[in-house]
């Protein structure tokens, strides 16, 4: 039933499969999906950094691949789409220093769409002051942020994700499967209760 139109707000140094997995497959499953960046035009690129886990304390950071924006941040609504897709990486730490940014993720809890976020994609969460008594996953470095965000951690395995409503999150992109299932299942529920609305 997919006839939905999603926005995927992103940045420099966004995490490369918690960018290029959800686009990618969200448009193979018939769901249109508008990649931006503030300050960038569609056609332009952001620079996206690869996450992984290589046994130290911390995941280790290199340089990705370009990721082409498909629509021009300025000229998009909030308002013209039914759900949001926040991924992860370094760009989240940023782009919640925009007022227009915040502005977007607020119309979506707002509104109850469906949002899907993903590892540091709670810090954007946090600062949108959205996360009051609600369920977040985040990567684990990020849970201050969540609890402090009056948020519920949840503490689940990096290959899991978690709903709370129109919420849908998960640690880091080993939780793909999880989150992009439940991401759809949330999605397809918002499509059915609008259908019949109307």
């Amino acid at each position: 039933m997919p006839a939905s139109k999603i926005l995927m707000i992103t940045g420099d140094f966004t995490e490369d499969y918690e960018t290029m997995v959800p686009f990618q497959t969200l448009l193979a499953c018939g769901y249109t999906v508008d990649a931006v960046c503030p300050g960038k035009k569609a056609g332009e690129t952001v620079a996206t950094a690869i996450h992984d886990f290589e046994g130290d304390q911390t995941y280790s950071e290199k340089r990705g691949h370009n990721f082409a924006l498909n629509a021009t941040f300025d000229s998009v609504r909030a308002e013209d789409y039914d759900a949001l897709v926040i991924p992860g990486g370094r760009a989240p730490e940023y782009l919640r220093l925009n007022a227009d940014v915040i502005k977007s993720v607020r119309h979506f809890f707002d509104a109850g769409k469906p949002v899907a976020a993903i590892c540091h994609g709670a810090q954007l969460l946090a600062a949108a002051g959205v996360l009051k008594g609600r369920t977040c996953s985040a990567y684990p470095a990020c849970r201050p942020e969540v609890e402090l965000a009056g948020g519920i951690y949840a503490d689940i395995s990096i290959s899991d994700a978690v709903s709370d409503g129109n919420l849908v999150t998960a640690p880091a992109w080993p939780a793909h499967p999880s989150w992009l299932r439940q991401f759809m299942a949330v999605l397809d529920a918002a499509a059915l209760l609008e259908i019949n609305a109307a």
